[in-house]
């Protein structure tokens, strides 16, 4: 056999001895991903309720019904703004925590880094429902410590969770202190590829410890805060247990979230097919909202 023929028969073992490999996992995500997406995909064009679980039968197909009562409805609309509005303030936050603490981490004048990058994480790995249980006691209007705080400054009590002014500053704060420190680890990662040089050099030239991080920090952690940027509006875009556990959506739905909403109507009135639609719309936004992300990052790259 020539040498091309031989090199093509050896490619094409390898790619087939690469897909006996590959087809475990790609049965897996079949029957456990791709087939149950599609399924709901198909329901949330029907009026699967819980009667229909009983008798399927009476499984109607009803188009693009589900989606146009779901963009007439003012509930929806409250949800969607609610959702925006804790991605616009906690994602930005949680990022600025994150980048802050692990500046200060990575700074050798920090003494016990292994037990402060310990203590920041913690909370990440911590039962919500533990937390949750623990923030409401420093909410509590009457004795919650942070309205003690509030006392110490001739400051009035407020009702955290019952006012639909701060109930969801409230868990804006909750998530943000709770979810910052996955990632500051990510952050320190980034801290610790910047070659020592470039820190260097920039001292030369007379720059000072802001100039340093503005011209050269930044920069170089670009890639990484974009990856941290896009994962974290995806994760607050979808947020659930903390308005679930804190506030069940109240007061006045000022809490209500698009997931917390669609939890409502799935599991609660069972209107499976309006649902899975609410899944998708909001798959979409997160999607458009993830391309423009990108598109900007693109943008300023070029």
């Amino acid at each position: 056999m020539s040498g091309p023929g031989r090199a093509s028969a050896a490619f094409g073992q390898t790619a087939s001895a690469a897909w006996l490999f590959l087809a475990p996992a790609l049965a897996v995500l079949a029957v456990f991903f791709f087939l149950p997406v599609g399924a709901a995909f198909l329901m949330s064009f029907t009026d699967l309720d819980l009667y229909a679980l009983g008798d399927p039968s009476t499984v109607r197909f009803v188009g693009f019904a589900n989606y146009l009562e779901i963009l007439r409805s003012a509930t929806f609309w409250q949800a969607l703004g609610n959702t925006a509005y804790f991605v616009a303030v906690g994602a930005p936050l949680s990022i600025l925590a994150s980048l802050t603490t692990a500046l200060m981490l990575h700074s050798k004048v920090v003494w016990l880094r292994p037990l402060f990058r310990l203590g920041f994480f913690l909370p990440v790995v911590t039962t919500l429902v533990a937390v949750a249980v623990v923030w409401r006691y420093v909410y509590h209007p009457a004795y919650g410590l942070l309205n003690q705080a509030l006392g110490w400054l001739g400051i009035g009590a407020v009702d955290w969770l019952g006012s639909p002014t701060w109930a969801m500053p409230a868990l804006i704060l909750l998530a943000v202190w709770k979810n910052f420190g996955y990632n500051m680890l990510i952050f320190l990662a980034g801290l610790g590829t910047i070659p020592d040089e470039l820190y260097e050099a920039a001292r030369l030239d007379g720059a000072t410890k802001w100039q340093e991080i503005w011209h050269v920090t930044l920069p170089q952690l670009a890639p990484t805060t974009t990856f941290i940027t896009l994962m974290t509006v995806i994760g607050y875009g979808q947020f659930f247990a903390e308005p679930y556990v804190m506030t069940s959506g109240g007061p006045l739905d000022r809490t209500l979230s698009v997931v917390l909403l669609m939890y409502r109507e799935g599991f609660r009135f069972w209107h499976m097919g309006y649902a899975t639609a609410l899944a998708f719309l909001l798959f979409a936004m997160i999607f458009a909202l993830t391309l423009v992300q990108m598109r900007l990052r693109r943008h300023r790259e070029g």
